[in-house]
């Protein structure tokens, strides 16, 4: 039992939520954007190069490669490190598979398993498991259960119903690493991941597992904010604009119109290349919108051309009719054309921008998310708590 996270949990004052979405490599725009976060929060609380973000939320949450994030945040590494992991890791993690296993996926999964085995061993000892007392915040990783058809928010909550230790199948006795890489088994890049429950007793069994993303939630800031306050989760933390934060970090959102679209392209091969991502596109787009109408949005891009941006100023109207139950920060950088151009990029490939194993243009994603992060991340954005 983690005694110090639940100590950190049912302490009173104001939680502080951090959610990161999926996406590939395009999650060291997300890593760029969280270690300005990290270099503002150390300056404005007079914190050491010692102070990590893990010291200041108390719940980190991420969908495929924002679930390695949220992992090693948890874990207690800086931003520096996990940039690092990031940059020296990055082409290993989307090696090439064998010419005839690409008939099922297009990279091997073990250089991602053994890194993360690796990184997570190194940060918290051992081989850690979800339940591993070394983790200094509550972490909610989600996927798919392709067993169940069901998504699967796992989280190392000692409160929740299966994580109990009387139970054979206790969750927190898995493999920390093995649940990071069952998060980012996007199908078609990567094999799914075999996790065994109740391993070494009469009662074993095994879930399928794939990528967070291919379910509703691939943003999964909402789904945070419902474990934090839903009765059958047990957490129970109290709402209100000054005692809950959820700060929620993309990366890289582009619309992709195409308005010379003629209705005879639309067959089988286009529907089946576009709807998987349109349909991640829109439900993410949903977690945001739902997040700005519960929340005091206090930054965030238009989400659309009728809805705007529903910004919650001091002093202003209010954005709509509904209570607001916590501050809200969407933290995502805008890499269409004109949204690089924005940011003083306009020589960067925006394709190359919405790629998620567009490992050749580390560089560029890096340019991306550390010139959002000068022009909009701003220690105001925080106000009430730090």
């Amino acid at each position: 039992m983690n005694d110090a996270l639940i100590q950190r949990m049912q302490a009173p004052g104001p939680k502080k939520i951090l959610a990161c979405d999926g996406g590939g490599i395009l999650g060291l725009m997300s890593v760029e954007i969280l270690a300005k976060l990290e270099d503002d929060l150390r300056a404005k609380l007079g914190r050491g190069p010692d102070f990590v973000l893990a010291d200041y939320f108390d719940f980190v949450c991420g969908t495929s490669t924002g679930a390695i994030i949220a992992a090693c945040i948890a874990a207690g590494m800086s931003m520096a490190r996990i940039r690092k992991f990031y940059e020296d890791s990055g082409e290993q993690m989307f090696d090439k598979a064998f010419l005839l296993k690409r008939l099922n996926y297009k990279y091997n999964d073990e250089p991602l398993a053994q890194m993360l085995q690796s990184e997570l061993g190194k940060a918290l000892g051992g081989d850690p498991t979800l339940g591993s007392p070394g983790l200094r915040s509550l972490l909610m990783m989600v996927m798919r259960n392709a067993s169940t058809d069901s998504p699967w928010p796992i989280s190392n909550n000692p409160f929740a119903k299966y994580n109990q230790v009387v139970r054979k199948d206790n969750n927190l006795r898995l493999p920390l690493w093995q649940l990071v890489r069952a998060s980012t088994a996007a199908p078609t890049f990567f094999p799914p991941e075999v996790v065994t429950l109740a391993e070494g007793t009469p009662d074993a069994y095994t879930f399928i597992f794939v990528d967070g993303g291919v379910t509703t939630y691939n943003n999964p800031a909402f789904l945070a904010f419902q474990m934090a306050t839903a009765a059958p989760y047990a957490v129970n933390w109290a709402t209100g604009v000054d005692k809950l934060l959820v700060v929620s970090v993309g990366t890289g959102g582009a619309a992709k119109a195409q308005l010379d679209l003629k209705a005879a392209s639309m067959n089988i091969l286009y529907n089946a290349s576009t709807l998987p991502g349109a349909l991640m596109n829109a439900a993410a787009a949903g977690w945001d919108m739902a997040c700005r109408l519960l929340g005091e949005c206090r930054f965030g891009g238009p989400i659309d051309r009728e809805f705007g941006s529903m910004l919650s100023a001091p002093g202003q109207p209010a954005n709509s009719t509904v209570p607001k139950l916590f501050a809200y920060l969407r933290y995502d950088p805008d890499v269409t054309a004109e949204g690089l151009a924005a940011l003083g990029l306009p020589d960067i490939d925006a394709q190359a921008m919405q790629k998620m194993d567009s490992v050749k243009n580390i560089p560029d994603i890096q340019r991306v998310g550390k010139a959002f992060a000068r022009q909009h991340v701003v220690i105001e954005h925080l106000r009430g708590f730090c």
